[in-house]
C-alpha cells in the first residue's frame, strides 16, 4: 500500500516512559511512510497513548475518544488506536469495547512491539482488534524511534516496578522489574551520540533498581560509570529514583562522574512517617533527610527536586505539617505537587479516612506557596552567575527568545540572533523567578 501523503497523530498522556513509547510508535509509522501532523482532521492514523496514574488523565482520554467518533464517521478509513497503561486494566478495555466501537486497535504496554503487525491487521480487517498482554517475561525488543529532539534522547534502562506503593497502579500495568543488558544500553547511547545527541535521559520506574535481576553484580552506579565514558556525550540525566534504593555507592559515584547532571530528583511523597508507612514507601522522614545530607556533602552545588502527594487517606493536619516541615528543612529547588487521586485496584483506594477535595486543595496551595518562596530563594544566588545551557529551542513564553536548561535542570530564557538549538552555550543570569532564570548570551 502506498503511504504517500498519509499522516499520523499521536497524543501522549503521562510520564517520560509514555513519551518514549510514543517515539517508538512514531518510528514504526514513519518507517511505513506516514508523516506527522498536528491536526486531527488531517490524520489517517490517530493513536492515544494513555496514562492511568491519575484520574484526570483517564477522563481526558475518554473525552478525546468520544470526540474522535465524528471524525471516524466522516472518514471510515481513519484508523484509531489506543494503547498504554490504561489498556492494562480489564475494566477499561471492557468499556472501550462496549462504548467506543469506532476504535480499531487496542494494545497495552507489554506488546507495543507488535504494533506493526496490529496495524497491518487493522487495515485488512475493519473489526475492532484488541490485543493486550497481561505481562511479558521478555524484554521489549528494539524498535525504530522517531525522536522529538535531535540533541536529546530517552533511553529505557529498566522496565516495570517491584515497589507496590499503595497509591500506585504502575506495577500492575507495567509489570515486574526487568533490566536491559548494560552493553545494549551503552551501544544504543553510542549510536545516539553518533546521530548528534548530546544529552540522554535514562528511564525507569525506579532506575536505582537497575541490575537487581541480573545474576552478575551490576548496579545503577556501574551503568552510569560505563555511560560516562561514551565519547561525545555531554550530559546524563535519569528518572525516577526511589529514595530507599539510593545507595552510598551511588551518591559517591555520581559526585565523581563529570557527565552526570548535578540534579537529584527524589520523590519524597510525604513528610509524615505514619503516611509514608501507609504508602509503603519503606523509608522514614529521618532516613530521607540523612540521604539529602549525604548528597549535599558529596555534591554541594546539586539541585534537589521532589514529588509530593497531598491529601493521602488518613493525612491529618499534623501529618501535613510534617510535610511542610520537611520542605522547609530540605529546601527543594522545585517540587511537583499532586492531589491524591484514587486509583481503582490499589490498596489506598479502599482506605478509610479519604480526604475531601476542599481540604486537599487548601493544603496543596499552602505547600505551593511555601515552595515558591523557597525556589526563589534557591535561584537568587544565580544572579550575576554564568551558567552552561543546552539550548532546547524557542521559548513557549516568548517565541522571540530561546530557552534551554542548565545541568541542574533549571530553565533559562535568553535572546539570540540565530537558532542555537542543540548547542551548549554560556548565559549570564541577570534576573530570576521561582521557576525560571533570565539572562544574556556571553
Amino acid at each position: 500500500m502506498n503511504q504517500e501523503n498519509k499522516s499520523y497523530l499521536i497524543k501522549t498522556y503521562g510520564c517520560q516512559m509514555n513519551e518514549h513509547d510514543s517515539e517508538k510508535l512514531a518510528g514504526v509509522l514513519e518507517d511505513e511512510g506516514y508523516q506527522p501532523t498536528e491536526e486531527l482532521e488531517d490524520a489517517d492514523i490517530i493513536i492515544l497513548n494513555t496514562c492511568c496514574v491519575r484520574e484526570n488523565a483517564e477522563l481526558k482520554v475518554y473525552g478525546k475518544v468520544g470526540q474522535l467518533k465524528n471524525l471516524k464517521r466522516k472518514n471510515p478509513d481513519l484508523i484509531i488506536g489506543i494503547c498504554g497503561c490504561m489498556m492494562q486494566q480489564e475494566d477499561v478495555v471492557k468499556e472501550i469495547k462496549e462504548k467506543y466501537r469506532h476504535v480499531d486497535i487496542v494494545f497495552g504496554t507489554h506488546n507495543i512491539h507488535h504494533f506493526p503487525k496490529l496495524l497491518k491487521e487493522a487495515k485488512e480487517d475493519k473489526n475492532p482488534l484488541v490485543k493486550v498482554w497481561e505481562e511479558s517475561k521478555e524484554l521489549i525488543p528494539e524498535m525504530p524511534v522517531q525522536r522529538k529532539d535531535d540533541h536529546k534522547a530517552f533511553v529505557t534502562i529498566i522496565y516495570g516496578c517491584d515497589n507496590f506503593c499503595t497509591y500506585c497502579i504502575v506495577p500492575h500495568v507495567r509489570g515486574r522489574e526487568k533490566s536491559r543488558p548494560l552493553e545494549n544500553i551503552v551501544k544504543e547511547i553510542e549510536d545516539l551520540v553518533a546521530d548528534g545527541v548530546k544529552e540522554v535521559t535514562l528511564l525507569g520506574q525506579n532506575v536505582n533498581s537497575y541490575g537487581k535481576d541480573f545474576e552478575e553484580e551490576i548496579d545503577f552506579a556501574d551503568l552510569l560509570t560505563e555511560i560516562n565514558q561514551v565519547e561525545g556525550l555531554a550530559r546524563i540525566r535519569y528518572m525516577t529514583s526511589h529514595p530507599r534504593d539510593f545507595s552510598d555507592k551511588l551518591v559517591e559515584t555520581i559526585s565523581q562522574l563529570d557527565k552526570v547532571c548535578n540534579h537529584f530528583h527524589l520523590p519524597v511523597q510525604a513528610g509524615s512517617n505514619k503516611i509514608l508507612k501507609k504508602m509503603n514507601r519503606n523509608y522514614t522522614k529521618e532516613e530521607y533527610l540523612r540521604l539529602i545530607e549525604k548528597i549535599r556533602a558529596n555534591n554541594p552545588d546539586a539541585a534537589i527536586t521532589t514529588d509530593v502527594i497531598v491529601g493521602f487517606p488518613g493525612e491529618s493536619e499534623e501529618d501535613f505539617e510534617k510535610t511542610l516541615d520537611l520542605f522547609k528543612k530540605v529546601e527543594f529547588d522545585m517540587a511537583y505537587s499532586f492531589l491524591y487521586s484514587k486509583r481503582t485496584g490499589t490498596p489506598a483506594a479502599e482506605y478509610d479516612e479519604q480526604i475531601s477535595d476542599e481540604v486537599k486543595k487548601e493544603r496543596l496551595q499552602r505547600l505551593m506557596d511555601i515552595q515558591s518562596d523557597i525556589s526563589l530563594k534557591k535561584n537568587k544566588p544565580l544572579e550575576g552567575q554564568i551558567v552552561e545551557v543546552l539550548v532546547e529551542g524557542e521559548s513557549k513564553k516568548d517565541p522571540n527568545k530561546l530557552t534551554g536548561r542548565t545541568c541542574s535542570n533549571k530553565i533559562v530564557i535568553f535572546e539570540a540572533d540565530r537558532d542555537l538549538t542543540g548547542e551548549l552555550i554560556n548565559v549570564k543570569i541577570n534576573r530570576v523567578q521561582s521557576w525560571t532564570l533570565f539572562g544574556d548570551l556571553v
